[in-house]
């Protein structure tokens, strides 16, 4: 199961709050830790997904361009009676 940012942000969130109310020191220690990593985590799958959308948008104009010069082609052969 892929976690989602908002997933990741709720966990770290739910860290830092065990971690405000730890009465022991390695307890709020440990918290910390827990969130630091779960945002950590956080940001590189908000990356991952952003670099995914721009890699998706250059796809699309690529495959746009293909498209019209496949389209500008065909209308040259056929102004000059070519297949």
């Amino acid at each position: 199961m892929a976690d989602t940012y908002e997933t990741l942000i709720e966990r770290a969130d739910v860290a830092a709050a065990a971690a405000a109310r730890a009465t022991l020191d390695n307890v709020r220690d440990r918290e910390l830790r827990s969130e630091k990593v779960w945002r950590q985590l956080a940001e590189q799958t908000r990356a991952r997904f952003g670099q995914r959308e721009i890699q998706e948008r250059e796809s699309a104009a690529r495959r746009a361009a293909e498209a019209e010069l496949r389209a500008d082609l065909a209308a040259a052969n056929a102004a000059t009676g070519e297949p």
